[in-house]
């Protein structure tokens, strides 16, 4: 049974945005203490709101509410950023002093000198067990984290002050089993022929280069397309997630008018013009003054996340999709972001050699699901905003928004990678190797009947494809007019048998 609002109060995160008189974006678990009634929990989507009973009441001090918010609510590094800036270091120093070996208290004095790099005035711990930062048991974490000798804390976070999102072990990625996605893909690849494989290796990448740019609407020529390809060659033998490498990658995939050579120097956004010239705005990035730190950040994490036994899947979110939030160049933004995708996979072994993943054309086939992917950040990030738009269509923020691209939850964008990288596995990749393996086959079983040029047999393959088996008669009068019904016939169904028409 439900209790009445006015028989509820916040606590935790909640309490103290109230207390304070801040707002930020919600954290996905919210706290309310009844003051009767018994305890239960409503998930609103991705979102839970928890019920406590009225013993869990923690008082009426900001340090109560900050270690019933890490024990309850979980760690959320933006909004306890965002707290940390508008309390008195000095209560939470008493605070902490009142409880010196207490695990959360502890943490609390970690993440406050971790997050605002000042020094409370309380003097190093010199015995005690160490505490890790963040609990493994609930979020991905680094596996050998250093240890913070003053704290007695193990800092496992998966980034650094000025780049830090996390990831937590939701129900989805729980399930989450790197071995087995290798493993996977070495059973596919066991059973097509090498020659295959070598063939399909340049077909993937054809694909996954006309899938980034087209989930873009962008139709790129020749050159634009044999650059990207390129790339993706060289995903997995260079690590392009440093300053230099990512100008040079975005001077490569970009028409030469528009390339960068250093973060931008302006506002971006992401906008829709609609009736009446009004722009409704989707996204808007970091304030450029804030780009430097916050890329640094972000190429720093990548570094502390390689170098540990880190998740290659969650590594690759964390980083691919915190580069498309933080939007550091003028355009070229979304496909270096997919390409990341790509270049940490890669890098960190999740691939057989040979081999890639056409994650693009998953994406375009469910745009619903990567959009939703992008929006979980954007959307409650665009009520933390101020902003003005001016008639020339530039736009200025005015409010200081780099803690919530800093400390973002990454845990949805991480589920949405898992998803679309285990359906290029099960569904993708094997469709592409089966159509060529069936290619081969009907190709073969053609040239027994009339020894044509591959170019014919190509095309009577992709024509009979694209009307269920048989060739039109338009086509057969414009292409093959010299066959035979006898060997029309046995072609058709040879291509039938092939594919399983």
């Amino acid at each position: 049974m439900e209790i009445s609002l006015s028989e509820l109060r916040p606590a935790g995160y909640a309490w103290l945005l109230e207390k304070l008189g801040l707002t930020g974006i919600p954290n996905w678990h919210r706290s309310m203490v009844s003051r009767t009634g018994a305890q239960y929990t409503k998930f609103h989507g991705d979102h839970a709101e928890q019920v406590f009973r009225v013993q869990y009441w923690p008082g009426d001090k900001v340090g109560d509410h900050l270690e019933f918010a890490l024990k309850y609510d979980g760690v959320n590094l933006g909004l306890l950023a965002l707290i940390f800036s508008h309390i008195a270091a000095s209560e939470l120093a008493d605070h902490i002093k009142s409880r010196p070996i207490g695990k959360y208290a502890r943490r609390l004095w970690f993440f406050f000198e971790f997050l605002t790099g000042s020094q409370l005035p309380i003097c190093d711990l010199t015995s005690g067990n160490y505490v890790d930062a963040m609990e493994p048991e609930k979020y991905f974490t680094l596996q050998n984290g250093e240890k913070s000798r003053r704290h007695r804390v193990v800092d496992n976070l998966p980034g650094c002050r000025s780049f830090c999102p996390v990831v937590r072990k939701s129900k989805k990625l729980s399930l989450l089993d790197y071995g087995n996605l290798r493993q996977r893909c070495e059973e596919i690849v066991r059973v097509f022929p090498p020659e295959l494989l070598r063939r399909a290796l340049s077909y993937l990448y054809n694909k996954e280069t006309r899938s980034s740019f087209a989930i873009e609407h962008i139709e790129p020529g020749a050159s634009r397309t044999e650059k990207f390809i390129a790339l993706l060659e060289l995903a997995g033998q260079d690590d392009f997630c440093s300053k230099q490498q990512l100008i040079e990658l975005q001077n490569r995939i970009v028409d030469p008018r528009f390339r960068d050579h250093d973060y931008r120097s302006s506002q971006n956004y992401v906008g829709q013009t609609v009736a009446g010239y009004r722009e409704v705005i989707h996204f808007i990035g970091p304030r450029p003054d804030d780009l430097p730190d916050l890329m640094a950040g972000l190429i720093e994490a990548h570094q502390r996340l390689k170098s540990d036994r880190f998740s290659a899947i969650i590594h690759a979110a964390v980083i691919a999709w915190g580069f498309v939030f933080l939007h550091p160049f003028e355009d070229g933004n979304g496909r270096i972001h997919r390409f990341l995708v790509h270049n940490i996979l890669a890098l960190r072994g999740v691939l057989p050699t040979g081999l890639m993943f056409p994650v693009s054309a998953v994406m375009l086939k469910d745009p619903a699901a990567y959009d939703a992917s992008l929006e979980a950040f954007s959307r409650p990030l665009l009520q933390q905003i101020d902003y003005q738009l001016h008639e020339d269509g530039k736009m200025t923020v005015t409010n200081n928004t780099a803690c919530w691209y800093r400390y973002f939850d990454a845990t949805a964008q991480a589920e949405a990678l898992f998803d679309f990288v285990e359906r290029t596995v099960e569904e993708e990749l094997v469709a592409e190797l089966s159509f060529l393996a069936n290619f081969d086959n009907a190709k073969k079983s053609l040239q027994r009947v009339v020894d044509m040029p591959d170019r014919l047999i190509d095309l009577f393959i992709q024509l009979c494809l694209q009307n269920n088996g048989r060739l039109a008669k338009g086509k057969r009068s414009a292409h093959f007019a010299f066959l035979s019904e006898e060997e029309l016939k046995t072609m058709e169904t040879a291509v039938k048998n092939s594919y399983s028409l």
